[in-house]
């Protein structure tokens, strides 16, 4: 321990080092439930490439292990710390370092937040599209590293397809660069899709170039309440059959519109069995909306209320990124699941959730990004109670072998980390799950990365 922080020290400002074991402890997680998590001997706060690299150097040099962190909002487990590790949070490299809008890209430290870089495009008449629910909170660094998608990845696609380049420091210092800057490039293997997803475990994000668009028209938002889940599934099924192509298309079910509604009086109809918000950013979004609703109401939609203009169009917005946070007021500890399935099999994939959340006598709310397929299916329990915390945990993998029943996978976009990483190797099988090891063992032959996460 003392070697390992003279070492550190000699190439790092004093202010980059907590050592008080009451700070690093606020360290060791992120907000995944049922994840284990150790102490760390010291949590680094590098400002620079240059010190990044001092630390793997140090790493590598000791034999110990290094957890890169973002703002810790994941649901994975995948920032969790394990005992005697470094902690490398990279929250301080937070600088936006270029917008180019010819070229269209953004070129960025880790430590940025979503919101602040799709703020500063904006600025420009750009755009960033992925939008994680914590969007105001996670940063870009965190989001490359979970491949994190977001309430618009029905048309405009998730963070893999944005990031064009990478600064990487991998275990033993060296700095890779990878990627372009170039609208098209296929030189050598696409390194930068490889670590997109990695959740750290091949080396640490320091810089990204960042695809941008131009700045879509505000979208208008149509809300449609339906007598039962299953219907507004076949709405969605329609909307996207007929060709249409909405900017959002989110499905809230009963239990998590009343708790949305209980924490912040948003006046969501409660009697709703499922809350459908579809919107769209054409510059005349009428005609879109207007045969939208046609569809819900051929899908047995109770009533179908457009948004009457932007400002209530992002009041609904701001009701659906509330959902989590509102379900973890249900009880005292949530399991946020993270199943996709094909948008076919979203009625039966909410149905079996229903139908898991009776066997275990549990209340799990569902909301959705319906037009990718991705539930979030929200497991609310007591963590105090040892038999409920054991219903939960055990629903929560049935949800997951629904999933993959259903043709889907365990993760859309939340990541493997320690929560799912005994299920990768189902979805994946044991060729795929090799190959992900040879992988791993050339990018970090000590295994010093992230240990004990994705597999």
């Amino acid at each position: 321990m003392d070697d390992l922080l003279e070492r550190l020290r000699a190439g790092l400002p004093a202010e980059a080092l907590i050592t008080d074991p009451d700070i690093t402890a606020s360290y060791a997680h992120d907000m995944a439930s049922f994840c284990d998590a150790g102490a760390p001997a010291v949590v680094v706060l590098p400002r620079t490439v240059e010190q990044v690299q001092h630390v793997m150097r140090t790493a590598t040099a000791l034999r110990v292990p290094v957890v890169p962190q973002g703002a810790r909002t994941g649901l994975s487990g995948a920032a969790n710390a394990s005992d005697g590790c470094i902690v490398l949070s990279l929250v301080k490299m937070d600088r936006i370092l270029e917008i180019n809008p010819v070229d269209r890209i953004a070129v960025v430290e880790p430590g940025v937040i979503n919101a602040v870089l799709s703020r500063a495009v904006n600025e420009h008449g750009l755009y960033y599209p992925p939008d994680p629910s914590s969007w105001e909170m996670c940063t870009i660094g965190g989001n490359i590293g979970t491949a994190s998608g977001g309430l618009c990845c029905v048309k405009y696609g998730v963070t893999a397809e944005y990031v064009i380049g990478l600064e990487i420091v991998l275990a033993d210092g060296r700095l890779l660069t990878t990627g372009r800057r170039t609208a098209k490039g296929v030189a050598g293997y696409d390194l930068t899709r490889l670590f997109v997803g990695s959740e750290g475990s091949l080396g640490i994000v320091v810089g990204a170039v960042l695809a941008l668009k131009p700045q879509p028209p505000q979208q208008l938002v149509l809300a449609a309440e339906f007598p039962s889940a299953a219907a507004a599934c076949d709405a969605v099924c329609r909307i996207m059959e007929r060709g249409h192509t909405p900017s959002l298309l989110e499905l809230m079910d009963r239990t998590t519109v009343r708790a949305v509604n209980e924490m912040a009086h948003m006046g969501l109809p409660d009697s709703t069995e499922a809350l459908l918000l579809a919107a769209f950013d054409t510059p005349d979004p009428t005609a879109d909306l207007t045969a939208v609703a046609e569809l819900c109401s051929a899908a047995g939609a109770t009533e179908v209320v457009p948004a009457a203009d932007a400002a209530e169009s992002e009041l609904l917005l701001q009701a659906r990124r509330m959902s989590l946070t509102a379900l973890e007021t249900v009880k005292s500890a949530t399991m946020i699941d993270d199943v996709c399935v094909p948008r076919s099999k979203l009625g039966a994939m909410i149905e079996g959730t229903a139908a898991i959340a009776e066997k275990y006598d549990l209340t799990i709310g569902v909301c959705a990004h319906a037009g990718d397929g991705n539930t979030h299916p929200v497991v609310c329990f007591d963590h105090t109670d040892a038999d409920e915390s054991r219903r939960a945990r055990e629903s929560f993998d049935e949800i997951m072998a629904l999933g993959l029943e259903l043709g889907g996978t365990i993760t859309g976009e939340h990541g493997v980390g320690v929560l799912k990483k005994e299920w990768l190797a189902r979805e994946l099988g044991e060729v795929s799950v090799e190959m992900h090891r040879g992988i791993k063992a050339a990018f970090d032959p000590l295994g010093l990365l992230n240990p004990g996460k994705v597999f």
